[in-house]
């Protein structure tokens, strides 16, 4: 049984994320946390018509919070066919980061699926605030769903390294479950400045990417370009990419892809969800 962390402000983004979860995990047996953390300026405020001198402020807004979700379960669960699937509600009083990590610690969560909408105005970043501490700051793998992503059949996941690290198996296990579960392929993508050769490190924990991959659909391929979201781009749009698979540990590859402000040509940043692995 997965436990899966679903965290929502009931915004679409938030919605959409839910849709992409339940498809993903179509045929598989979940018990989906819907978590929604209402912040202390939420409730500062807080102008409910419902108000009255007699009950806190705070009782009033989870009150509200806890109908919503209740409204947002008999929503999604009509989504869903599969009589394994469980929903449960959960309201916390803290900031987000801090009430995901005690969700997650508390309900043994395996993954935290969340929406993130794409860049505006001055502030152009891949990722959201919000979500990007989620994933930097709560150990835990994490599926950013973008604002445009909608569910296909997995067919190719990418996967962007430098294979400057030794991947321990069991980090890149959920990565491997979701692509045999589909019945997909991934493409190991390695991105370089220059074109030069892997040093003797790089060779051997390739050596061994392989050998961990063996029984997939996978190849190797290998670009050059100074910038590394362009090389990303162009890879997803060449083969159909459906989902990006990232180690957060590789931070060289991973702020490049996720953590950069210059997004005029980047478009997998509202497309294509990222499956980040702790």
């Amino acid at each position: 049984m997965k436990n899966i962390l679903l965290p929502t402000d009931f915004s679409d983004n938030a919605l959409n994320a839910m849709t992409y979860a339940l498809h993903l995990f179509e045929e598989s047996a979940c018990n989906f946390y819907l978590l929604h953390v209402i912040k202390p300026s939420d409730i500062a405020l807080c102008d409910s018509p419902y108000l009255v001198s007699s009950v806190p402020v705070t009782d009033v807004y989870t009150q509200t919070a806890k109908a919503r979700l209740r409204d947002l379960v008999h929503q999604i669960s009509t989504l869903t066919t599969n009589k394994k699937h469980k929903f449960y509600t959960v309201t916390d009083h803290n900031f987000l980061v801090d009430a995901i990590r005690q969700q997650v610690s508390e309900k043994k969560i395996h993954m935290i699926i969340m929406g993130t909408k794409g860049a505006s105005g001055l502030k152009k970043l891949i990722i959201g605030s919000n979500t990007g501490d989620v994933i930097t700051k709560v150990h835990c793998n994490s599926l950013v769903v973008p604002e445009n992503a909608k569910y296909t059949e997995l067919k190719e996941v990418a996967f962007p390294t430098d294979f400057s690290m030794l991947y321990n198996i069991n980090i890149l296990e959920p990565a491997v479950n979701i692509i045999e579960k589909h019945d997909a392929a991934i493409r190991i993508l390695n991105i370089s400045k220059k074109d030069t050769s892997l040093n003797s490190d790089q060779i051997k924990n390739k050596e061994l990417l392989e050998d961990y991959f063996s029984n997939l659909d996978h190849s190797f391929h290998f670009l050059t370009n100074t910038k590394v979201a362009d090389a990303v781009q162009c890879f997803v749009e060449s083969r159909n990419i459906d989902m990006i698979t990232m180690v957060a540990k590789n931070l060289n590859y991973f702020q490049h892809i996720l953590f950069h402000s210059k997004i005029e040509k980047i478009s997998y940043h509202t497309d294509v969800p990222f499956l980040v692995l702790h």
